[in-house]
């Protein structure tokens, strides 16, 4: 595979090498062998080094993937019309998740700015990407930048409206396989200096739960499960005293996740554009990601006393607020600009692209508003 791909650069080489070796040493400090959401979390946030946190071009051509708010600013100002609704309630404020290179963030200071937007905070642990955050908006939206607050925790009390775009896929996840008869926990050793997995019998109850409730009792067959985005979903229930969650991702609901034919589960990696299985190739170079189980989510958000507004695709929620009248107003359809962004507005609708792979699932808590973003085509029976 790695021969079909873009060679990397000495200096690029040279820094994924260097996590490599701490990640060799964290393995060898556990005795040889780490589950595989610890390996995640090294490879994409170990500080200076990891994917996340390590300084290379992420988001939009230059990176290895773009996002609705890169591809197009319509993904920000059709959102912007349900958060509008919300802002009166929620104090103004609006906390972002996973803000990228600041896109998001810029469209909705441009959108809300003048229509009850008190506060825009992005919650962000990478200090080189709050760097790059500020960089952006100060520069793309300068008379809503004095809004603009980064936060690297999460405040005890939380509120305002939570936004998170392909946030959740790159929480580290835990992998399990369906071999022997038993549940085993798929692990990292170092085989002669490199990455392998190695499975191991799972003994923690916790997970021994969750691999019974959802990882089908089929020899050979394996996927993933979702603590870590559980504990996030329960600690924003735990801080939200009024407001909104609003969380896009790719994703599905339990039973698509789990069908039997997914049996190799969804993980993956990103490189330069290119979709990569295996997901030890150059460490802190490659994005890791895995698909959301919507079920899960929805039901750690009923545990914490959210109520579940909607879930839906994002085809459904874009245009049940009107994208296609905001693509209306870019001008002339005959002009290149028009152009490029109903070609930007066909990627996130296509169902053969982003429209019905990415979902959109918002929980509320003492909040009482039209959410027109689920009017048509919701789906919170399929949960």
């Amino acid at each position: 595979m790695s021969e079909t791909l873009p060679t990397p650069d000495a200096a690029a080489l040279a820094h994924s090498q260097r996590l490599c070796a701490h990640i060799r040493d964290h393995i060898s400090a556990a005795d040889g062998w780490i589950p595989f959401s610890a390996f995640m979390q090294q490879a994409l946030y170990t500080p200076g080094l990891g994917y996340y946190s390590g300084g290379a071009p992420k988001f939009g051509a230059g990176g290895d993937f773009v996002t609705a708010p890169t591809l197009t600013p319509l993904f920000g100002q059709t959102l912007a019309r349900q958060i509008r609704a919300l802002l009166p309630q929620c104090g103004g404020r609006i906390y972002e998740f996973g803000a990228g290179n600041g896109a998001l963030a810029t469209t909705l200071l441009h959108a809300l700015n003048t229509e009850g937007l008190q506060e825009y905070c992005i919650v962000e642990v990478s200090a080189e990407l709050a760097e790059r955050q500020r960089q952006y908006i100060a520069a793309h939206a300068p008379e809503a930048a004095a809004k603009l607050r980064h936060l690297h925790t999460l405040p005890d009390t939380l509120e305002g409206v939570v936004i998170g775009n392909e946030v959740l896929d790159a929480m580290p996840v835990e992998v399990i396989r369906y071999q022997g008869g038993a549940y085993q926990q798929m692990g990292v050793a170092v085989v002669k200096g490199v990455f392998q997995w190695q499975p191991r019998p799972l003994h923690d109850e916790r997970l021994q739960a969750l691999a019974a409730e959802y990882i089908p009792p089929v020899e050979g067959y394996g996927s993933e499960i979702h603590p870590q985005q559980q504990a996030f979903l329960r600690t924003l229930a735990h801080s939200l005293v009024r407001g909104a969650v609003i969380m896009v991702d790719y994703g599905f609901d339990a039973a698509q996740f789990y069908h039997p034919q997914r049996q190799q589960g969804t993980l993956i990696g990103h490189y330069r554009h290119h979709v990569v299985h295996d997901v030890f190739f150059h460490p802190g170079l490659t994005d890791i990601t895995a698909h959301v189980n919507f079920t899960d989510l929805a039901a750690t958000g009923a545990e914490g006393g959210l109520d579940l507004i909607g879930y839906t695709t994002q085809a459904n929620f874009l245009l049940n607020l009107g994208i296609t009248g905001l693509l209306a107003q870019c001008g002339d359809p005959a002009d290149a600009a028009y152009i490029r962004q109903a070609a930007a507005c066909q990627l996130l609708l296509s169902p053969q692209e982003m429209g019905e792979l990415f979902k959109v699932m918002a929980w509320g808590r003492d909040v009482d508003v039209d959410w027109a973003g689920f009017a048509y085509g919701d789906m919170c029976h399929k949960l």
